[in-house]
């Protein structure tokens, strides 16, 4: 009986968790709900995923009530699979965070951080599940609000800054999204994205429907933050405290990019609309450009974790170039790219988290030697900058073969050397890290540097090595991700 109510409990049960945070309003006590909170999203989430590949598509009617007219949850292998990315990766930051956040995030606050984490968990989560265009924003707003207050909660100033410039970029996406939906309604009368997907053939002519697309692309890519709507995501994840940006930078982009893909392949699917219209150009331009651009910028930064942000702007442009090839290679390489990016870069922005536990800092210059003092955590960091450059064995390398072969089916040859070329820039700022802390002596007076807690190493050491495990044997991920885009071709068609 249960498991025909987990999509609704997938949401509840952190939903109802994080107002009693707000009642414990006790550090340790608040961290360990939101531990156990996480962790039984995670199994929900791998049921769920089970139960769409044993019996196809689950779709619960809140209420009651039939869609169009009530709201219903739609679950098919895109967006179980996403759900899997969001909930392992929040079961994973949340043991992370407590030391972490004890020394980045004052006392008296800890409860109110962990109230916004499980706020956060339910909008990303909502966004992913939901099969209502509004519904969607709702839940948009409700991770996008939570993670404004995560943004600013830390000791550093800038933080505060930074949130505010989110929150303006944020919410011009937000308003953006929701005029497209409005179009929509006033053309279809229907705010069910399955129902929408049958509407849409029949309009798909007119000025207020290719309005609505250019709103809804718009307002999703300055979401999920694709060059050069990018502007809010460096300082955000640069200042953001260090569990916040984990996740923040494993799920919220992700998620953004998923509801990018459902609005081009499910509610246009049978327009086809990246052939009607100029949107494929506009995505695959803008995506090439993220992708030399971020890693361009990124070789200079002092500061690792902006330097890791502007890394994240070029690896999304490989997410949207798969999108905009509109073929099985390219979007299965654009859909597992969420998945191998999300344990890769979380796994070295928790590198980062523990070297600014142990030293107070993330700068370049003040890592000198840490090869030698911390050999765990740049060992990790390490590893994950391979996967970063796309070396065999890694997750980078299975996203970057498939997009190669993505860009070889369409006959764009020059694409195919583009994105060997952005890779190689990733090898310029990683060895920079490499130079400065296996090669340089440490600061004197300060050899004396231990590693991180047990606590923070072994969620990094678990992502890191998803990077390899996935990348030596990633017939799992493939395949969930390739079945999903057999689907969303196969509707666009």
């Amino acid at each position: 009986m249960i498991d025909q109510h987990l999509p609704i409990l997938q949401i509840i049960i952190p939903m109802i968790a994080a107002p009693i945070c707000m009642f414990l309003r006790h550090h340790f006590w608040t961290w360990l709900l939101a531990v156990v909170v996480s962790w039984v999203c995670l199994p929900i989430s791998i049921a769920l995923l089970i139960q769409v590949l044993e019996h196809g598509v689950i779709v619960y009617k809140l209420g009651g009530w039939a869609a169009p007219v009530g709201i219903e949850y739609r679950i098919d292998t895109l967006n179980a699979f996403i759900l899997i990315i969001v909930a392992a990766i929040g079961a994973i930051v949340m043991p992370y965070a407590r030391v972490s956040v004890d020394k980045e995030v004052p006392r008296d606050r800890a409860y109110l951080f962990y109230a916004m984490m499980l706020l956060c968990l339910t909008g990303l989560l909502g966004i992913t599940i939901t099969g209502d265009a509004f519904n969607l924003f709702v839940f948009l707003e409700i991770s996008s609000l939570s993670s404004y207050v995560l943004i600013s909660m830390g000791r550093d100033p800038r933080g505060l800054t930074a949130a505010y410039r989110y929150l303006i970029l944020g919410t011009l996406g937000a308003t953006f999204y929701i005029i497209g939906v409005g179009l929509m309604y006033m053309m279809t009368g229907s705010l069910n994205i399955a129902d929408l997907a049958t509407l849409m053939p029949a309009i798909a002519d007119t000025r207020t429907i290719q309005a609505a697309l250019a709103f809804l692309t718009v307002g999703l890519c300055l979401k999920l933050a694709l060059f050069p709507l990018h502007m809010w995501l460096p300082n955000a994840y640069a200042f953001a405290p260090s569990a916040v940006t984990v996740f923040l930078a494993s799920t919220a982009t992700k998620v953004s990019v998923y509801a990018l893909i459902r609005v081009v392949f499910t509610i246009f699917a049978g327009v086809n609309i990246l052939e009607i219209l100029p949107v494929r150009d506009l995505l695959m331009g803008l995506a090439i450009a993220g992708m030399f651009a971020g890693s361009a910028v990124a070789i200079y930064q002092s500061n690792i974790k902006r330097m890791l942000a502007y890394s994240s702007v070029a690896q999304l442009g490989y997410m949207i170039l798969g999108v905009s090839m509109a073929n099985i290679s390219g979007v299965t390489a654009g859909i597992v790219h969420l998945f191998n990016h999300a344990v890769t870069k979380g796994g070295m922005f928790m590198a980062m988290g523990c070297i600014m536990y142990v030293i107070g800092s993330v700068k370049l210059e003040d890592m000198a030697g840490l090869g030698k003092r911390m050999p765990v955590t740049m060992a990790a960091f390490l590893a994950g900058g391979f996967s970063l450059i796309g070396v065999p064995l890694t997750v980078g390398f299975i996203s970057k073969w498939y997009l190669i072969q993505g860009a070889l089916e369409n006959g764009w040859w020059p694409v195919a050397v583009l994105i060997v070329l952005s890779s190689l820039l990733a090898v310029i700022y990683i060895w920079r890290v490499v130079e400065v802390a296996y090669f340089q002596a440490p600061p004197e007076g300060k050899e004396a540097v231990t590693e991180a807690p047990m606590s923070m190493i072994i969620p990094m050491l678990v992502l890191i090595g998803a990077s390899y495990y996935f990348g030596i044997d990633a017939t799992t991920t493939l395949d969930v991700a390739g079945q999903a885009a057999e689907v969303l071709i196969g509707g666009a068609k």
